[in-house]
């Protein structure tokens, strides 16, 4: 499974956005190796470029303590199958796409056995649980960096770091297509739209979904003129419904399964969860608000372990707040209703914004594949 020629990459990817980035390096994968086999667990995108999923990426798909905690044997289940599976036949290379709580304990003992490992994007360690950076350490053989910031905490920590961008900066356009978007969506081309987020995994539509459709049905009654349009993946297609139902319906709610990325190009603002997301509405140059809610408990634990005073991605690379947040409690529907309005107005903050999203833009945009895929074989030769 080692051979330099035709490689086995094991991956495993947590959740779509993991889904998505594992993809677009899968593909870099494949130029720099054709005969490359991957496996482990991953999604869609992933699979579209070959990669064998031995468990769905939804498997993994959990945030929040307390949410864990309820599937934390299945968990625990995977990830040691998946170990005893490598370990009776040991890949190149090990990649951890995102997925921390699961990827960093696995990667320590497949280091141990020497497995090289990489680990693609990150953790937050510069926002909340700073701890982690003595766990990857001895986990992590080589990080791959979404953000210019990265390299030089991780470097003052003992590990190895290649900033490679954001592939969501190269695979967003400059100047997204808005009205291209709205025929595809089947959407009035002079309507004021608003893109509805809640996130991708259950326990995130089943606390913000709610929420977010209570608020564009305040929103309707203040401006009736408004469309919705909330993207959602086929697995969560149902939940959501039953959502909808329970409020009675949503007048001018488009609900699509065709993506998020056409949502956003598609809409004149986004009222969007915590999360990736936020970056990808930044990159389209939509002004957004930000909420989050989860578990009480978990929020406490969490909150203790913040090291800064944002959230959302675009707040925490400018260091400022470009665009509100509102969390737990004060993720009501009038206050989210309210300062989705307020972004609705054309001003001179709102083109400040979307400024500050075209630098935002060309800062995060490089080669993203081949980049990591080099920085990937100088750990294998290692």
């Amino acid at each position: 499974m080692t051979d330099r020629h035709a490689p086995t990459f094991a991956m495993v990817a947590g959740e779509a956005s993991g889904d998505m980035l594992a993809g677009m390096l899968l593909k870099g994968l494949r130029d720099k190796w054709p005969q490359a086999l991957s496996c482990g667990i991953g999604g869609p995108r992933m699979a579209e470029q070959g990669f064998e999923a031995w468990w769905p990426h939804e498997r993994l798909a959990v945030r929040g303590y307390i949410e864990v905690l309820r599937h934390y044997r299945g968990i625990v289940a995977i990830r040691r199958q998946l170990l005893a599976r490598l370990q009776a036949e040991p890949p190149a290379v090990f990649i951890g796409v995102d997925a921390p709580d699961f990827n960093l304990d696995l990667e320590r003992q497949l280091l141990f056995l020497g497995v090289p490992t990489v680990h693609f994007v990150c953790p937050s360690v510069w926002a909340w649980r700073a701890h982690r950076l003595e766990k990857i350490r001895h986990s992590v053989r080589h990080m791959l960096c979404l953000f210019p910031f990265e390299p030089a905490l991780l470097s003052a920590h003992g590990i190895d770091s290649t900033y490679v961008g954001h592939p969501f900066a190269a695979a967003i356009p400059m100047e997204p297509d808005k009205d291209a978007a709205r025929r595809q969506l089947g959407l009035p081309p002079q309507a004021t739209v608003v893109s509805l987020l809640p996130g991708s995994r259950a326990s995130e539509v089943d606390q913000l979904a709610p929420i977010f459709l209570q608020t564009a049905a305040w929103l309707q009654k203040r401006e009736p003129h408004l469309h919705f349009v909330l993207p959602t993946f086929a697995a969560l297609r149902s939940r959501l419904q039953a959502c909808i139902d329970r409020l009675g319906g949503v007048v001018n709610l488009t609900v699509t399964e065709a993506g998020s990325h056409l949502a956003l190009a598609a809409c004149d603002v986004s009222l969007v969860a915590s999360g990736t997301a936020t970056l990808e509405a930044a990159l389209f140059k939509r002004p957004m608000v930000i909420a989050y809610r989860m578990n009480p408990l978990s929020w406490q634990i969490m909150r203790r372990q913040k090291l800064q005073p944002w959230v959302g991605l675009p707040n925490i690379l400018a260091a400022e707040f470009l665009v509100p947040e509102f969390l737990q409690d004060q993720a009501t529907p009038p206050a989210l209703g309210q300062a989705v309005l307020d972004w609705l107005a054309p001003s001179q903050r709102l083109a400040n914004l979307q400024q500050r999203f075209v630098d935002m833009h060309h800062s995060l945009m490089r080669d993203t594949a081949q980049l990591a895929s080099d920085a990937i074989e100088k750990t294998m030769a290692r």
